[in-house]
């Protein structure tokens, strides 16, 4: 199916939204790695990646220490989103979960998360409390629920620029065919980026990829139920995001139990470690210090 970018009425008012139309404009394939604090998403930047997306899973580990199973509240993860942007110029998506309540909830979750400072809003149609897309338990609420809350998502798009993105977990408990139906009804609502979780096989991603309009996600999530494929593949099949939640968080978490082993163990190496003057120098200390300077009087 074609593939096309929505325009807001009133783009412009958010220059992270209208950058992140413009990215979705120009390539095939947008590769997200996704962010789960101020500092991730700074190193996503240095990197040289043009998007990232705050994961909830993530964002919940590492803010309160817990597991994504819905709770972090609306207001630590508009902080959340609004540490992130200061600390990024990169657009990115900002997990609104459920929109926290009813329809009235998803339009002041949307609005604020786009005050914070992201470019996109994912809203999901689980039950709430959600659980990570990935895990068992998980299920969706009704086809009237699930579309009053996109409806009310896009609506709130009217007061604050900003992408909606629409998320179906019924694949799991429903089968594909009433994810894909549910993702159809979320397109023409007006989201504008669909995002079909959790599809178990190639096969599966491809008929996503055929069947549903609109700009289209694919989670990237090592170990989980999707198949992990090249950025070449996934591009060829129609995706035009590629997000991985948990590539980032996973690898710092291995290297920090290693470190910690060693370090019980005396054994710490510097060779493992990256160097005082580079932490110093990516975190923002000698851009502060030049900054500065203009100001010594």
């Amino acid at each position: 199916m074609t593939n096309t970018v929505r325009i807001a009425p009133n783009e412009g008012r958010n220059l992270r939204a209208a950058r992140l139309r413009s990215l979705l404009e120009q390539k095939e394939l947008v590769v997200a790695p996704c962010c789960y604090d101020a500092l991730s998403a700074k190193l996503i930047e240095q990197a040289g990646f043009d998007m990232t997306f705050m994961s909830g899973f993530a964002a919940s580990a590492s803010r309160i220490g817990m597991p994504d199973l819905g709770l972090m509240s609306y207001g630590e993860v508009v902080d959340h989103v609004r540490n992130i942007s200061e600390a990024t110029s990169l657009p990115f998506v900002a997990d609104g979960d459920t929109g926290y309540g009813n329809a009235m909830n998803v339009i002041r979750t949307v609005k604020g998360l786009a005050r914070a400072g992201a470019a996109a809003v994912m809203i999901e149609d689980q039950v709430a409390p959600k659980r990570c897309g990935h895990t068992p338990g998980k299920a969706v609420v009704e086809r009237e629920v699930a579309f009053d809350r996109i409806k009310a998502a896009v609506d709130a798009r009217e007061e604050e620029d900003v992408l909606i993105l629409a998320r179906t977990d019924a694949r799991k408990a429903h089968g594909l065919s009433e994810a894909i139906e549910r993702a159809q009804c979320f397109f023409e609502l007006g989201a504008d980026i669909i995002f079909v979780e959790a599809p178990q096989s190639v096969e599966e991603m491809r008929q996503i990829c055929e069947e549903t309009p609109g700009l289209l996600m694919a989670n990237m999530l090592e170990g989980g139920d999707t198949p992990i494929l090249s950025h070449a593949e996934l591009a060829d099949m129609g995706f035009n995001i590629a997000a991985y939640p948990l590539t980032l968080l996973s690898a710092v978490m291995q290297q920090m139990v290693e470190t910690l082993a060693a370090m019980k163990a005396d054994t710490v190496q510097d060779s493992a470690l990256m160097s005082f003057a580079e932490v110093r120098d990516r975190i923002g200390f000698e851009a502060y210090y030049e900054a500065s300077e203009g100001y010594k009087a």
